[in-house]
């Protein structure tokens, strides 16, 4: 972690335990070094930095591009690992920026949903999701954030401390879609797009909460 990075760490790694009782479960499915992909839903504000709180490893995280425009924002989001997307997260440069920080042995946190759930249920995935996947050979670790909707969901003008859980899943399984995506017709690779994003909201909806209070 660079100074700034761990500066933020430290600090919402603090407010999710004070504030709001945060327990993770499992953080240790997330490869300690190397590429990787960790695939969460969203229903708040809070989700990327709590998630990247849970890991003793950095996390990079996207944004919209246009808080990029800002010269001290910009500054700042890019020295805490934030990466520039359009808003809809599926432009060229923003895919290429996704797949050169995993070719860096970076992990990066994708939202598949793309936005914060209106409601706290999850939402359709979008298929971007699913190219990723595919085009990269990280592990892919799904991540359920349970109560960060109640804490401070779309509806919320500010957030309560109200207790979050963050559960990190075992890493899926893509081989078998990546080799065929080698040599399959493009009509095939938008099915199998498809598939990849499938089986991560699968696995994201597989997690369920935690009871064990010792979990931290």
């Amino acid at each position: 972690m660079t100074p700034l990075y761990r500066i933020g760490w430290i600090f919402f790694r603090t407010v999710g335990c004070l504030g709001f009782r945060c327990r993770y479960h499992n953080p240790e499915q997330v490869p300690a070094r190397g590429p990787a992909i960790l695939a969460a839903n969203h229903c708040s504000y809070l989700d990327p930095p709590l998630v990247g709180a849970g890991l003793r490893r950095d996390l990079h995280y996207l944004a919209r591009e246009s808080l990029f425009e800002l010269p001290l924002l910009g500054a700042l989001l890019r020295r805490v690992n934030v990466v520039p997307v359009d808003r809809d997260g599926g432009g060229a440069a923003g895919l290429r920026a996704i797949l050169n920080r995993l070719l860096a042995d970076q992990a990066i946190l994708l939202f598949p949903e793309g936005t914060r759930s209106p409601d706290g249920q999850l939402q359709t995935a979008r298929s971007g999701i699913g190219l990723i996947v595919i085009r990269s050979s990280a592990p892919v670790v799904p991540v359920r954030i349970f109560g960060s909707f109640n804490a401070w969901g779309r509806s919320r003008r500010l957030p309560r401390p109200t207790p979050i859980q963050i559960k990190y899943g075992p890493p899926l399984n893509f081989a078998g879609l990546r080799d065929e995506a080698r040599t399959c017709s493009k009509t095939r690779l938008k099915t199998l797009y498809q598939e990849a994003t499938d089986q991560v909201m699968g696995g994201i909806r597989q997690l369920e909460p935690f009871t064990d209070k010792r979990a931290f």
